[in-house]
C-alpha cells in the first residue's frame, strides 16, 4: 500500500532544500512505496521525486495568511485528488531519523498528533506533525472556512483549535523530539554539553531557531540579550539525516 506524506512550503523562509531533503530522508525511512506531495507557491527546485502541487484553497484572513493556520487547509476534502486514507503531514522544520512506516500502522483512521512538549498534560497537540484520516474531520476545515474571524475569535493558534475540536491520539514520546525542549541539554550544561540523539527518536523538530544547519554547526540566531542561555554545540549527526 502507498504512504503518503505532504508538507506545506510557502514564502521565503524555507528554500526548496528543506522539501527536498525532507523527502530524501522519507524516502529512505519509508519500506514501502512512498508518494510524498508538496503543496506550494513555488515549485522552483524541487527534487522530481516530490509532487507539487498548489496550495488547497481556504478562506483565511491576509493577517494570518502566511503562519501556520494555512495548515488547516489541509483538512479538506478531498485533499488533492485523495479522497480518504491516512496522510502524514511533516512541517519542513523536521529532521526524520527513524523509521516512518509505524506512524502509519499507529492507530489507523484517528487525528494522531505530536503532545505538545511544552504542554504536556494539557490536551494540547503539536503540529509538526500529524497524521489525518482523509474525509473523517472535515469539519475542521469547514467551520474555519465558513468563518475565520468567529474562530481566530476564540482561538489563538490552530494546533489548540484542533485540539479543542476533535479527538486526537498522541503519538509514543519517545518517537517525536524537539531538538530545543527534548535534545538540548539545559542552561547552563548546553554549553559544555553537545546534544545527543536518542536510539528511539523518529522526528526531531526544529521549531523557530535554529534551523537544522545551523544546530549542526553550533549556531543559534537569538537576540544579544538571550544569547547567554540560547546557545547549543555542534551536533553533526545532524547532517547525517538531513540530506
Amino acid at each position: 500500500m502507498t504512504q503518503t506524506v505532504v508538507c506545506m512550503k510557502w514564502g521565503d523562509r524555507y528554500g526548496p532544500e528543506f522539501a527536498n531533503r525532507l523527502y530524501s530522508a522519507a524516502r529512505r525511512n519509508t519500506a514501502g512505496d512512498l508518494r510524498f506531495i508538496c503543496f506550494t507557491d513555488d515549485r522552483a527546485g524541487l527534487d522530481p521525486g516530490v509532487e507539487a502541487w498548489p496550495l488547497p484553497p481556504i478562506n483565511i484572513p491576509q493577517r494570518v495568511a502566511w503562519t501556520p493556520w494555512r495548515k488547516l487547509s489541509l483538512w479538506r476534502a478531498p485533499l488533492a485528488d485523495i479522497a480518504e486514507g491516512d496522510v502524514l503531514a511533516l512541517d519542513l522544520d523536521l529532521l526524520i531519523t527513524g523509521p516512518l512506516d509505524d506512524f502509519f500502522a499507529y492507530r489507523p483512521g484517528e487525528y494522531c498528533v505530536i503532545e505538545n512538549w511544552t504542554q504536556k498534560g494539557k490536551g494540547v497537540g503539536n503540529t509538526s506533525c500529524f497524521r489525518i484520516p482523509v474525509g473523517r474531520y472535515s469539519e475542521i476545515f469547514e467551520r474555519f472556512d465558513s468563518d475565520p474571524d468567529a474562530v481566530l475569535g476564540r482561538w489563538r493558534i490552530e494546533q489548540q483549535y484542533i485540539s479543542d475540536t476533535i479527538p486526537q491520539v498522541y503519538w509514543p514520546a519517545e518517537w517525536c523530539l524537539s531538538f530545543k525542549h527534548s535534545i538540548v541539554p539545559p542552561f547552563p550544561l548546553n554549553w559544555v554539553r553537545a546534544p545527543r540523539l536518542p536510539s528511539d527518536a523518529r522526528i526531531v523538530a526544529f521549531t523557530g531557531q535554529p534551523d537544522q544547519d545551523a544546530a549542526a554547526e553550533g549556531r543559534w540566531p537569538a537576540p544579544v540579550h538571550k544569547r547567554f542561555y540560547k546557545h547549543v554545540r555542534p551536533s553533526p549527526w545532524i547532517n547525517e539525516h538531513w540530506r
